[in-house]
């Protein structure tokens, strides 16, 4: 996977502060990268406690989920895409006094 410059200046165009959508960012990248792991535990902890027996069946069907997860494109990569999509909302906690 290549690596992309990203144009900053663009991403402060709408009035906010760019470094602050970088920040913001990152923790979307942090969510989606937590989600993306607990989806891929439940899908595996299916094959708990089976017996022995069919180990190797369940070894493939294991390492097809683990590959199909694989192939998603990166946690930042689509964090990036949903920021300059607009797909994004955030919202600033209320300051208290």
């Amino acid at each position: 996977m290549p690596i992309r410059t990203l144009n900053l200046d663009k991403l402060g165009d709408e009035g906010g502060n760019k470094y602050e959508k970088i920040v913001i960012m990152s923790k979307r990248a942090r969510q989606i990268a937590a989600q993306e792991k607990l989806e891929l535990d439940e899908k595996l902890k299916y094959f708990e406690g089976f017996e022995d027996e069919d180990e190797f069946t369940f070894n493939e069907e294991q390492e097809r989920i683990s590959k199909s997860f694989e192939k998603l494109p990166h946690a930042t990569q689509r964090s990036v895409s949903e920021m300059m999509d607009e797909k994004t909302t955030y919202k600033y906690p209320k300051k208290e006094l």
